[in-house]
């Protein structure tokens, strides 16, 4: 009889949790189990273990095997124990040194021929097994995401064989030493190109600047797609940890990780045709959705009441808490949330209701149907709303180019400088933090709840208008709020829904 155990990493969320592979030949009839809460598809590595075996001119132990993946009640799934499964069959028959796998972990599905396949959620592995101490063993095109994590030891496969022959230290793999190079930040479509709406303007670099939600209202045409597209390219470049954290997202995504993409805020805009579980992520293996590929970046939700309103009010919980927790009945799974969301809708059905030309043959019961697809508590948790008008297009001709995108960026980093002096965005403040950071003048608190009672606003809406006058403030190179920031703020929040 004998054993061997070697490590792995399961996926659950953004975590990658330990897996321990066991694996005992014993005497009886050949037999291969696989144990410990395994799917479909980790059940099925028994043929493809088999026959790479075979193919890479080992012997397949002809004895019962039995492997465990511990512990049993951690669903296992997709291909990843592959590797792992057929290192420790030959580990326990004698065929690799089994001391050898004692400082490692192994990710990697096998093709039939032994060749090893990349897989997902690699990278998350990669961070876990560097927390510990070992090296990790990946396959080919897997090596440069794994890198991304600091202080592991990433070592590329391209089969069974190349692995076998490390362990024995005849032919050691490729050690993978760098990470990709972090993109241009800056690279994004320039803020130059909008011509005129100047207020609109305003508003999305005050969102840059705090960190806060915003909706364009206006007819069609205005420009409120091409502001949005416009807000990565004025965002202050991401840290290390916020990119990493990005990419550990994108990892476990049905798209995978793109290298090309290394530290580029995600820009995501999905169609309004999106279900929830699109956008919130799901399904019963649970996977990331619009909101967490977003993390660190921009959410775009164009023509925003056209989206099922159900499927918008799944946005209220993490657009306040920057998480989505996943829950089935076998697991739960959390993934990061923390977005800008940025919509655009039109102010009626026909999208020119208010318009000086006239068009709009809307009846004001049309209008009312159709804003109220959004609900209040969602529109509450908006920070800022905004009118694009219909520029006169002999107008928009005159109109000289607007201000560029890095001139804004430098304003919006010098802003985001004064919070993370704070220790948050502003668009985080409450409680405490709250009222010490953003405390206002005898002559704003009158203002606001002037304000308060005009306007109807909730106790949510009154502290994101204090948020908004603080991020206002930061611009102006103020230490406390004034007067004239409050009241832009409030000019924010339009009375008109």
């Amino acid at each position: 009889m004998s054993l061997a155990r070697i490590f792995s990493r399961a996926r659950l969320g953004v975590a990658a949790p330990p897996v321990e592979v066991e694996v005992h030949l014993s005497g009886g009839l050949p037999a291969f189990n696989i144990v410990g809460l395994p799917e479909a598809a980790v059940k099925e590595s028994r043929d493809r273990v088999r026959s790479a075996i075979l193919n890479s001119h080992f012997d397949f132990p002809a004895s019962r095997i039995t492997v465990n993946l511990a512990p049993a009640d951690l669903p296992k799934e997709g291909g990843r124990f592959d590797l792992p499964i057929a290192l420790g069959v030959l580990a326990a028959g004698g065929q690799v040194p089994a001391a050898a796998l004692q400082d490692i972990e192994c990710l990697g599905e096998l093709a039939l021929d032994g060749t090893l396949r990349p897989v997902r959620g690699v990278l998350p592995a990669a961070i876990a097994a560097a927390r510990e101490g070992r090296a990790l063993i990946v396959p080919t095109g897997n090596g440069e995401e794994a890198a991304i994590a600091s202080g592991v030891a990433v070592f590329e496969a391209s089969s069974l064989l190349a692995v076998a022959a490390h362990l024995h230290g005849r032919t050691p793999l490729p050690r993978i030493e760098r990470a990709p190079p972090r993109v241009d930040a800056t690279e994004c479509a320039d803020l130059a190109d909008v011509r005129g709406q100047f207020r609109a303007r305003r508003a999305l670099e005050i969102a840059a600047a705090g960190g806060h939600s915003l909706l364009f209202v206006g007819p069609p045409g205005t420009g409120k797609s091409m502001l949005a597209a416009r807000l990565p390219g004025i965002l202050p470049a991401m840290s290390d940890e916020e990119a990493l954290e990005v990419a550990a997202v994108a990892s476990i995504s049905a798209g995978g990780f793109d290298a090309a993409q290394f530290g580029r805020r995600p820009f995501r805009a999905p169609h309004h045709t999106a279900s929830g579980v699109a956008l919130v992520g799901g399904g019963s293996q649970p996977r990331p959705g619009e909101i967490s590929l977003a993390h660190q970046g921009v959410l775009f939700l164009d023509e925003l009441p056209e989206f099922d309103r159900r499927v918008l009010e799944v946005l209220r919980e993490p657009l306040e808490s920057g998480r989505i927790v996943i829950s089935r009945a076998a697991r739960q799974a959390e993934f990061p949330a923390c977005f800008q969301l940025v919509a655009a809708m039109n102010p009626c059905p026909c999208g020119y209701h208010g318009d000086p030309s006239g068009r709009c043959r809307c009846t004001e019961e049309q209008v009312a149907r159709y804003r109220g697809r959004i609900s209040g508590p969602l529109l509450d948790r908006i920070d800022m709303q905004v009118e694009v008008p219909r520029l006169p297009a002999q107008e928009l001709a005159r109109l000289p180019a607007g201000e560029a995108s890095k001139a804004v960026r430098a304003r919006v980093e010098a802003a985001r400088e004064r919070q993370r002096a704070r220790g948050m965005p502003n668009a985080r403040l409450e409680g405490e933090s709250l009222r010490e950071h953003a405390a206002l003048p005898a002559a704003g608190v009158q203002l606001l709840e002037q304000a308060a009672a005009r306007l109807g606003l909730s106790a949510r809406a009154h502290d994101r208008i204090r948020r908004v006058a603080r991020t206002i403030a930061d611009l102006a190179g103020q230490a406390n709020i004034g007067v004239e920031h409050l009241a832009e703020a409030i000019g924010f929040r339009s009375p008109e829904r």
